[in-house]
């Protein structure tokens, strides 16, 4: 049976870790605009690359710099941007390679999921600047959300 990507996420996360952390809620996404960048022709790829460019640039304007893909990870303490190989389906591919970028929860003011015809958008403010992406149907981006908002509200 395939493991789903969050539990792939999770165990393979760990010796990325700090002593004592463990991933709460994790999804697969991407940039906002890439999905767009992948239609074909040029007017797309163009439209795609700029959106991806400005929330890669909004990324690193609040230090959470972001990957295309990448895996979006929530921990009790952090929030963690890996980098992963090309998702597949079915949970395969989609396998963590690096820890890309991580802010401490404090610094992170709010994490909002929006339904997007056959995906999700999340806006994610971290010292004040917004960064959006994208995720898939599958993606539990909105667990990711309520974890983030309990792990706030004991902090």
């Amino acid at each position: 049976m395939a493991k789903s990507y969050e539990a792939k996420i999770k165990e393979q996360g760990q010796p990325f870790l700090e002593a004592g952390e463990r991933v709460l809620a994790a999804f697969i996404g991407q940039p906002r605009g890439a999905t767009t960048a992948k239609m074909g022709g040029l007017a797309p790829q163009a439209i795609g690359g700029a959106k991806i460019g400005k929330e890669k640039g909004a990324g690193e304007a609040a230090g959470l710099q972001v990957a295309n893909p990448m895996a979006l990870a929530l921990t009790e303490s952090r929030l963690l941007v890996f980098g992963i190989s090309a998702p597949i389906a079915m949970g395969k591919g989609g396998d963590v390679k690096d820890l890309v970028s991580a802010v401490p929860l404090t610094d992170v003011d709010s994490i909002e999921v929006k339904r997007l015809l056959v995906g999700k958008t999340i806006t994610i403010t971290v010292r004040g600047v917004r960064i959006k992406l994208e995720a898939g149907a599958g993606a539990n981006a909105k667990g990711l959300a309520e974890e983030f908002a309990r792990a706030k509200a004991t902090a």
